[in-house]
């Protein structure tokens, strides 16, 4: 298999081409998963002026970390890279930072006490979306001042305290899985990360981006395994076939489905289904109310 080096960690891995995307297997930045970028761009984004890749690339490491730990499929091409670094998620002070390294061991471990193996430290700093090592140790040592964190060697566990914040942090208990259908439109998939996620995330779901441009994700296993989701946004807009296809197999697995749809579609385009009533949005903020209230019913 041909090997390629990560952009983002610079690690030569394993690469396996898929459509237009390359998948890299077993980075630092997904070490026990894989993400995909758009081949036509790898070229682009490693020519980046130095000062971009130092700022931007531990922050996609870091997300590409994060997403593929949690279970998401990550696919990249080069306009998704200042989304992704501009995105209010990101951690950016060292306390946010902090968090972030507690909820991965919250993830990865069963309750305070348990531990989880982190070897070598050297290739786990984007675990906190950290530039360097240095960083890392330094909110180690943060979290084991405040006795929230305990570190015997390279294994790690959480005090009761931090098991309890990392619980706080993820919504009061481990997030459930929402798959998000949206159509083939850069403009929206950049407006709903920033706008939108994090409110899904407030609601106790984590959110998992399905893209039908993604040639990847069309495939019989793909689809099967977004129908595992606990709730379903499907955003009808485009009426785009990929997104029906995925929402039915949901319905047909009786797992909840919200539907949404720009006000600006026309009436005589909508979709004449009874079971089919789409929140009606013009704005983001108004979309991200609307989709709390339902939530929470």
């Amino acid at each position: 298999m041909e090997k390629k080096r990560c952009l983002f960690c610079s690690e030569y891995v394993p690469v396996e081409p898929k459509g237009e995307f390359d998948r890299f297997l077993g980075c630092h930045c997904a070490p026990e998963s894989s993400y995909s970028l758009q081949r036509e761009h790898y070229v682009t984004i490693h020519a980046l002026p130095y000062t971009v890749k130092n700022k931007r690339f531990p922050i996609i490491s870091g997300y590409i970390r994060e997403k593929t730990d949690c279970g998401d499929k990550v696919v990249l091409g080069e306009n998704d890279l200042q989304a992704i670094t501009d995105a209010p998620t990101i951690p950016v002070t060292i306390e946010d930072k902090e968090r972030r390294l507690l909820q991965f061991i919250y993830r990865n471990t069963k309750g305070p006490g348990d531990s989880v193996l982190i070897q070598p430290l050297s290739n786990h700093f984007n675990l906190t979306y950290s530039p360097n090592l240095q960083e890392l140790v330094y909110i180690i040592e943060k979290l084991k001042e405040a006795q929230l964190l305990i570190r015997e060697g390279l294994n790690f566990k959480l005090t009761d305290s931090g098991w309890s914040i990392a619980a706080a942090s993820a919504g009061g208990s481990k997030l459930k899985d929402c798959c998000v259908l949206l159509p083939e439109d850069e403009g929206m998939r950049a407006e709903w990360l920033d706008q939108i996620f994090p409110k899904i995330e407030q609601c106790g779901y984590r959110p998992r981006l399905f893209q039908p441009s993604e040639r990847e994700y069309t495939d019989a296993y793909s689809l099967l395994e977004y129908s595992d989701c606990k709730l379903m946004i499907a955003d009808l807009s485009e009426h785009s076939p990929e997104i029906y296809l995925v929402a039915g197999i949901g319905m047909g697995k009786n797992i909840p489905i919200i539907s949404t749809m720009r006000s600006s579609v026309q009436a005589e385009d909508c979709v004449r289904m009874p079971a089919i009533r789409p929140l009606m949005w013009e704005s983001s903020e108004e979309l991200a109310m609307l989709l709390q209230q339902r939530i929470a019913q």
